[in-house]
């Protein structure tokens, strides 16, 4: 019986493409923030371009404020010797880059939702399961990464994804 080594699955192949951005706890946080954004102008009933402009110009505050604060924290480190604000900065754009990436695949479903390539209302709820679908693969990848069974990996993806699947519920439910 031959099994394949951790390191080679398909999942772990896609992650280590995706990583430097996507792996991270920014990107879940990221992830939830878009959810959130999404279902909020979906219950207002906004159509996909206010829902895109929402979601870009709060995404790249937040990401910003994100930016900033992992700075003012990376040159308050304890035990770390003076650096610059340069080396500071850019210690927190890569650590905060997740939060941009993981506003990526909704904001580009989004899109298509403003260019009518579909209607604005499945616009919307394709781009909120997105977010969905994104968390359970983190959460999947996760688990997948500590070597965890297949049953542990399903437990990690399902709650990973329950932080969009409460924006889903209360969506269905307000609105």
């Amino acid at each position: 019986m031959s099994t394949k080594p951790i390191d080679d699955h398909p999942m772990l192949r896609a992650h280590r493409v995706l990583r430097p951005g996507f792996g991270t706890e920014a990107a879940v946080y990221g992830t939830i923030l878009v959810s959130g954004l999404i279902a909020l102008s979906a219950v207002h009933g906004e159509s996909s371009v206010i829902a895109l402009v929402t979601v870009v110009v709060t995404v790249l505050v937040f990401w910003a404020a994100h930016v900033y604060a992992g700075t003012v924290a990376e040159l308050g480190a304890q035990g770390e010797a003076h650096i610059s604000v340069g080396t500071a900065l850019r210690r927190s754009l890569k650590h905060s880059f997740g939060m941009l990436t993981s506003a990526a695949i909704p904001v580009l479903i989004l899109l298509l939702g403003t260019t009518r390539l579909i209607p604005d209302d499945v616009a919307n709820e394709i781009a909120l399961w997105s977010g969905t679908v994104i968390l359970a693969f983190l959460g999947y990848v996760a688990f997948l990464r500590r070597g965890s069974p297949i049953w542990a990996r399903a437990l990690g993806a399902l709650t990973t994804a329950s932080f969009g699947i409460v924006f889903i519920i209360l969506k269905a439910w307000v609105h």
